[in-house]
């Protein structure tokens, strides 16, 4: 039996390369918005912190999170064509599938988008899409999806590549992945003390697919 029943996954940065797309329309963004823009030496410096940190570093107010993430989704929607899977990601879903393991995502973009990034093939290995996701709102799905499935907390891993996917799977009672591919620098990740850190898809695979000891 698999270590896991139920592994979510997070998509932007983790399933998905778009962190290079984000970078080259996020002050586009914030002219248009009136907040900060992102200078070269700071992408480091964002990489090392959580959400609440760079929205204040970045002189967001929390009201305009909802209006941005929506500007986002929609540029986002007009360029998927530039944002890949990474490679290796579909692979790593089929042999997750194939084991029995009941595959999720929830995303801030919404379910749309995500279906039009994964592709049909791989869309169809996920039993469960829980999209449109607020800054601080995935815990409430994760523990949405844990109730619907009718699994034990302890059943379920979220694999992420931000400091808010450990915040919402810590909240929600559940065991966090860290992968160290993504938005947020690795050793702060790993700082976190996540339940698992991932440094590849196959990695990934053993990971949920070994025996409970």
């Amino acid at each position: 039996m698999p270590k896991y029943k139920l592994v979510i996954f997070d998509l932007d940065g983790t399933l998905a390369n778009s962190f290079p797309w984000f970078l080259r329309v996020v002050n586009d963004v914030a002219r248009e918005f009136g907040f900060r823009p992102v200078a070269p030496d700071d992408i480091e410096t964002l990489r090392r912190m959580g959400s609440r940190e760079i929205l204040k570093f970045l002189d967001v107010p929390l009201w305009k999170v909802p209006l941005i993430a929506t500007r986002m989704r929609a540029l986002k929607r007009s360029h998927l064509k530039d944002i890949a899977l990474f490679g290796g990601a579909a692979a790593m879903l089929r042999s997750l599938h194939d084991t029995g393991v009941a595959l999720a995502l929830v995303s801030s973009d919404n379910e749309a988008n995500a279906r039009l990034q994964l592709g049909p093939d791989t869309a169809a290995l996920f039993g469960y899409f829980d999209c449109g996701a607020s800054l601080f709102g995935k815990a409430a799905k994760f523990s949405r999806l844990i109730k619907r499935i009718a699994i034990r907390p302890q059943e379920a891993l979220a694999i992420g590549d931000e400091v808010r996917d450990f915040e919402a799977a810590r909240s929600a009672g559940i065991a966090f992945g860290a992968v160290n591919w993504g938005y947020a620098d690795p050793d702060t990740l790993q700082a976190l003390k996540p339940d698992e850190f991932f440094t590849s898809f196959d990695d990934i695979v053993i990971g949920v697919s070994e025996q409970k000891r």
